[in-house]
């Protein structure tokens, strides 16, 4: 098969698609000025702020499904949001610094802690998913899961102040609803107890109350799954009906440890 060939093929096989790769690069450069620009004690905001509406248009124009005039009013929207997005990430950094003993400074949470990133990211594609740029607010949350291990979907309800610890391999479904001053280990999966494309528009994933601590690799699943205010969830838990408020679940498992006798 020659040269010409191979490309005629690759052509015909990309014909269905009219997908631009540049959209995926332009967000991630994005979500970084994003990031800086709220963070950053020294980020110019005004210039900041222009700099950000320049790229969030050219994504738009890219990402966005409605009409031209309707794409490019979204950036509006959106930067209303902003102080309010970062009051409420000023309180998760504010949890995670009262609550990990590890921790030893606010500017260790902010420019050190995954679980900080993911939470922070979350939150501002969360702002675009309300505003129905579902593509954008996709690759801003996997941007973050690249960079992080965890996996959140934008669509998930999660109140703040929120504190994620250590972060790898964390996933949050997209109709998860988290209350106020939940705390989540590595691995823990809120997920959906099965999937299929009819399910699209259901409550799939679910509901944690407040107070709830929820520790490593445990796996709760299904949309009617409520976990009640105040309950512990332990370690590589498998969790599919609703759990009372003040409970405490543990994965009654036991170990059995030998000594081997030196020969």
């Amino acid at each position: 098969m020659t040269k010409d060939n191979i490309i005629q093929n690759i052509k015909a096989l990309k014909s269905h698609s009219n997908i631009n790769y540049g959209i995926k690069t332009k967000t991630e450069d994005f979500t970084e000025k994003l990031f800086y620009t709220l963070f950053d004690s020294n980020a110019a905001l005004d210039e900041s702020i222009d700099e950000l509406e320049i790229r969030f248009k050219e994504i738009a124009v890219l990402a966005c499904k409605k009409p031209e005039n309707l794409c490019e009013s979204i950036w509006d929207r959106f930067v209303e949001k902003l102080p309010g997005v970062l009051e409420k990430l000023n309180e998760d950094a504010a949890y995670i610094l009262e609550n990990d003993p590890a921790s030893n400074s606010i500017d260790e949470v902010y420019l050190g802690y995954p679980g900080f990133y993911a939470i922070a990211i979350y939150r501002l594609s969360h702002e675009l998913y309300k505003l129905d740029l579902l593509l954008f607010s996709r690759l801003m949350s996997e941007y973050a899961h690249r960079i992080t291990g965890t996996d959140i979907h934008a669509g998930a309800d999660i109140a703040s102040p929120f504190f994620i610890d250590h972060a790898t391999g964390i996933v949050i479904g997209e109709t998860t609803v988290i209350k106020k001053h939940v705390k989540i280990y590595q691995g823990v999966t809120l997920g959906a107890l099965s999937v299929s494309k009819d399910m699209k528009n259901a409550k799939r994933h679910p509901t944690v109350e407040a107070n709830v601590c929820i520790y490593a690799n445990a796996t709760i699943l299904g949309g009617g799954t409520i976990i009640g205010k105040n309950s512990v969830i332990g370690g590589n838990s498998w969790v599919t009906k609703s759990i009372p408020e003040d409970s405490i679940v543990l994965n009654t498992t036991t170990t059995e440890v030998k000594i081997k006798e030196k020969k």
